[in-house]
């Protein structure tokens, strides 16, 4: 089972983490799944940039982005090349290192 690292965030998790979780799963999936309650506005429908993360090692092993994804990204706050949507960055069998931006634009919760 790859083994995603969550580097420190002061909201979702301070101290940082280490989850374990099959392939074929997203990351945003993951997070949920161990009690990282990263934002996820469209309930994982690729519709938004509140899951946004920074893949800062594994990137290649996780499936491409696709148009739809890309196009969202291009929204998100804090945007890096290694930026993926978690809740379209599907694992594969290698580790991956992610950051969680420290803001995200969710309009819903801003009341936008």
């Amino acid at each position: 089972m790859p083994i995603i690292k969550i580097l420190p965030h002061a909201e979702y998790c301070p101290a940082g983490a280490e989850i374990s979780a099959s392939a074929g799963t997203s990351l945003c999936e993951a997070l949920l799944e161990n009690n990282i309650a990263i934002e996820h506005a469209c309930d994982m429908s690729c519709a938004c940039t509140t899951c946004h993360v920074i893949v800062r090692q594994g990137l290649a092993s996780l499936n491409a982005a696709d148009e739809a994804e890309e196009d969202l990204l291009d929204r998100a706050w804090g945007l890096e090349p290694n930026s993926r949507l978690s809740c379209q960055a599907i694992l594969a069998q290698s580790d991956v290192v992610i950051e969680i931006p420290k803001y995200t634009i969710n309009h819903a919760k801003e009341n936008h």
